[in-house]
């Protein structure tokens, strides 16, 4: 546990930096975090004897992250997923054994892992800096903290299992107190950017924390879905104590999404007021 803790307070300090800094240097070390995902899940479906095909993945990473810098519009990371999938559909559909397991392993990261993480870097293009990185540690602490919460209470007062086929080590206490923990850093972080500036209704904090909760949770049962079929405890070793960066990033993804579409919403009623 202390092993866990250590790594936990480093890779929390590493984030505090990139946030700090902001600009390319948050942009370079997300970008990098996200690829080492996308190589994890694939090195992964790989060992457990699919054959998912990964270039077209990797061609849309390398167009979509300059592509998005320069025009700065979300449609084009769609427009290229989508060739990136039709690419990868034609590729398997003329292997001599076609497997539509493959081909769905193939595009996963895509959705799991692009184009959360192409939502987490939009975050910096909001033209108020204190903005941007509210909308990024809402991103990364509602999730994280949930986690953080539902180990403890898991640990000290879980009894009922809440998803035993996908990860036995969950309980319902847990999930609860995750998601309380969620709701609390939520409120906690307006709190705090409600003293340097404008900030949204409390409630929406709160709205926030709740679905970005259940995000949050909802993304780490789903990396250990992945995790079970294949045959493995963590995706990674790189961090002692947490496993690889989709380990640690799983629950992020999913929240981020949630953090993204309220942006948009805050940004339109912006506009319209």
């Amino acid at each position: 546990m202390m092993t866990r803790i250590l790594t936990g307070v480093g890779l929390l300090a590493l984030l505090g930096f990139a946030v700090y800094m902001g600009g390319w240097v948050f942009s370079v070390l997300f970008i990098v975090s996200m690829c080492m995902c996308i190589f994890e899940v694939y090195r992964a479906m790989r060992n457990a004897g699919n054959r998912p095909v990964e270039w077209p993945v990797w061609l849309c990473v390398a167009i979509s992250i300059p592509a998005f810098v320069i025009y700065k519009q979300s449609y084009i990371v769609l427009l290229l997923m989508g060739c990136a999938c039709v690419l990868t559909c034609a590729n398997i559909l003329f292997r001599q054994e076609p497997s539509l397991e493959d081909l769905m392993f193939s595009c996963l990261p895509m959705f799991s892992v692009l184009l959360p993480g192409m939502c987490m870097l939009s975050f910096q293009q909001y033209p108020q800096r204190m903005m941007q990185t509210y909308f990024i540690l809402l991103s990364f602490g509602v999730p994280l903290m949930g986690d953080t919460l539902a180990l403890f209470v898991g640990r000290r007062w879980g009894r009922r299992k809440l998803c035993v086929r996908v990860s036995p080590n969950k309980t319902v206490e847990g999930a609860l107190g995750g998601l309380g923990g969620s709701i609390l850093f939520a409120m906690a972080l307006h709190a705090v950017y409600a003293m340097f500036g404008d900030m949204p209704p409390l409630w929406h904090s709160v709205v926030i924390g709740v679905l970005g909760g259940v995000m949050g949770q909802l993304g780490d049962l789903f990396a250990s879905l992945e995790k079970r079929h294949c045959g493995i405890k963590d995706f990674a070793h790189i961090f002692p104590g947490h496993g690889g960066m989709m380990d640690r990033l799983d629950s992020v993804f999913f929240a981020t999404l949630v953090v993204y579409l309220y942006s948009l919403i805050y940004s339109a009623s912006l506009a319209a007021a």
